[in-house]
């Protein structure tokens, strides 16, 4: 691979490191929280725990694809944004139309207020950005 496409490929330069800070912190904030939740209170409110444990997976994932760089890594990344962002959606609302099913909050929950709606606008940024830097490569 030459260095020219090589540097097409990575998908963390510019914005997409801002990303990768995000998802980074995301991964640090939900797997922290749902660990000590899951580990100490399991009992009182397991969907949202373990929502919450997945929702970290998805971003620790989002976070090595971009590191990763090239094409499968970003298509991989794309897929796997769509399906955080109708996680978000789709949790979010379910937290605002049935709040007994959630005892306690979700990194989801009221489509990530708790994390200042970073939940459902990260998904949206990223997509925005790998749709984008695909543009680039095909220049």
């Amino acid at each position: 691979m030459t260095a020219v496409q090589e540097k097409r490929d990575r998908l963390i330069s510019g914005p997409g490191m801002l990303l990768v800070w995000f998802y980074g912190v995301m991964v640090v904030g939900a797997v922290s929280r749902s660990v000590y939740q899951i580990a100490t209170d399991f009992d009182r409110a397991p969907l949202a725990y373990s929502l919450s444990a997945v929702a970290g997976l998805v971003y620790g994932f989002i976070t090595y694809s971009l590191v990763r760089g090239g094409e499968r890594a970003r298509r991989a990344a794309l897929v796997c944004c769509a399906a955080e962002l109708a996680g978000v959606l789709i949790v979010g609302t379910w937290t605002l139309v049935d709040p007994s099913a959630f005892p306690d909050a979700t990194v989801w929950s009221d489509y990530g207020m708790g994390y200042v709606f970073i939940p459902v606008l990260l998904p949206l940024s990223a997509m925005y950005w790998l749709r984008r830097s695909r543009e680039r490569v095909t220049r």
